[in-house]
């Protein structure tokens, strides 16, 4: 046994030994507070980051819905009157005159007739100020008229089928300082995009508004990027056919001096080449008007370039649709060796009798890589016996159009003679999609060089 005098040496030892224990436990308890404290403040700092990235206040342009309208830009005006109210009114209605003739000739490339002002008031829904300067008796000033669709379409002459491009996605990239923005921030470049009207432009621009997700799927490390199945959901969610990317390079001299812009079309997943120009303002004030005038620019290349014939959507960033189940039947017999025999497509072709027939119309849907297509596919369509008329009532250039036929016969004698004039053709859904061998090359990219400062014809951007 232990003496009781050994038991009290020891019992002092023992406390010592336990109260250092217990504070290393208390210890232990205040560092993984601290650590439990700290990964809730990354979490919150993580979460107000991405909140921050979706939300963030400057950043973001709605763009101008300009369908109803046609806009003329760039008229000068310099009036003088005996106070600067009604010299402002007489040069707004000298614009009115201006614009009604550029915008005559601008849709027939001769001089238009002159109208009353009256007239011209009925048409008219508004004056834009791009710049102006007043003073006690003159008023000089750069403005843009916009004409109401509808009224002014009566008085030009314009009607029937406008050829429009497919959707195309825009992405407005800007090198600045060394840096590429799209969405980020709110830029002068993607400004001048959501200002600019495209009612008049024969491109159907699809421009987001940079806002909500669109700086996370949208941005310039996307341009680079080839793989289609990211492209095909993007272009998916924004309903697009194809993507264009407009892009700038700013060169600066010194701050506040003259800033110099390097723009570049380009369009598709390839980022291919279509055009490019430069343009130069003397001080970083007038940046905002070097973009407008580029955006004019730019929009004048892929109207040339659609027009030529280089501006078609990729075929691989459509997302086919599934085969429906009825059609499974059409596309066996399609693959049959009575279909594939051009001597019983004749003889089908041939024992339909269409005269006999009562005439139907038929929904044809067919290729068009040029505006020229339309004009000879809807010629060999007209040239087939028992077709009573053919018209086309959707225009895609470089995308798919669609042609109403009237023909005497039911779809499947359609169908035959319009094999035996040499289109594929498959059918689906009640309607028949044709389309015809051979394409031509796609021209080279052009660099277009301009005068050194920006304007819309090459002259100088007046000062503020």
């Amino acid at each position: 046994m232990i003496a009781a005098s050994r038991i009290h040496a020891l019992l002092p030892r023992a406390n010592g030994v336990s109260e250092k224990w217990a504070g290393v436990r208390a210890e232990a308890v205040r560092l993984s507070r601290w650590l439990q404290y700290g990964a809730i403040g990354m979490m919150c700092a993580l979460a107000v980051g991405v909140f921050a990235q979706l939300e963030g206040g400057d950043r973001g342009v709605a763009p101008i819905d300009s369908t109803s309208s046609y806009e003329v830009s760039g008229i000068m005006i310099d009036e003088t009157a005996d106070n600067a109210e009604d010299a402002r009114m007489a040069g707004w209605r000298e614009a009115q005159r201006k614009g009604w003739q550029m915008l005559w000739q601008k849709m027939h490339g001769t001089a238009g007739p002159v109208l009353s002002d009256d007239a011209l008031d009925s048409m008219i829904e508004a004056v834009v100020v791009e710049d102006e300067q007043i003073s006690e008796h003159r008023y000089i000033a750069r403005l843009g008229i916009l004409f109401d669709r509808v009224r002014s379409s009566q008085v030009l002459g314009i009607s029937g089928t406008i050829v429009r491009s497919p959707p195309l996605l825009v992405i407005p990239v800007m090198w600045d300082a060394g840096t590429a923005q799209v969405f980020e921030t709110r830029t002068p470049w993607q400004t001048a995009w959501a200002h600019f009207r495209a009612g008049s432009s024969p491109i159907s621009y699809v421009r987001p508004s940079g806002t909500g997700p669109d700086p996370l799927l949208i941005n310039a490390g996307l341009v680079d990027r080839r793989g289609r199945n990211w492209w095909r959901m993007l272009l998916d969610q924004y309903g697009a056919a194809d993507v264009i990317i407009p892009q700038v390079r700013l060169q600066r001299s010194y701050p506040g001096g003259p800033i110099t812009g390097h723009f570049t079309a380009r369009y598709g997943p390839e980022n291919r080449i279509l055009g490019a120009f430069d343009l130069k303002v003397n001080k970083s004030d007038d940046l905002q008007k070097l973009m407008d005038v580029g955006v004019q620019r730019m929009d004048a290349l892929y109207t040339s370039a659609l027009n030529s014939g280089q501006l078609r959507p990729d075929p691989s960033l459509i997302i086919e649709a599934p085969i429906a189940p009825e059609d499974l039947g059409n596309i066996a017999a399609a693959e049959s060796p009575l279909a594939n025999s051009s001597a019983d497509l004749a003889n089908i072709a041939a024992n339909a009798n269409p005269q006999e027939a009562q005439p139907q119309s038929f929904t044809v849907q067919f290729v068009t890589p040029d505006a020229g297509a339309i004009s000879a596919i809807e010629t060999r369509v007209r040239a087939i016996s028992g077709v009573k008329s053919a018209s086309t009532n959707s225009v895609a250039i470089g995308g798919t159009s669609v042609m109403s036929v009237s023909f005497a016969g039911d779809l499947g004698a359609l169908r035959a003679a319009l094999e035996v004039q040499g289109f594929h053709v498959e059918q689906g859904g009640g309607a028949l999609r044709i389309s015809r061998p051979g394409g031509g090359a796609t021209p080279a990219p052009k660099h277009e060089s301009s005068p050194a400062t920006a304007g819309l014809s090459g002259a100088p951007i007046p000062p503020q």
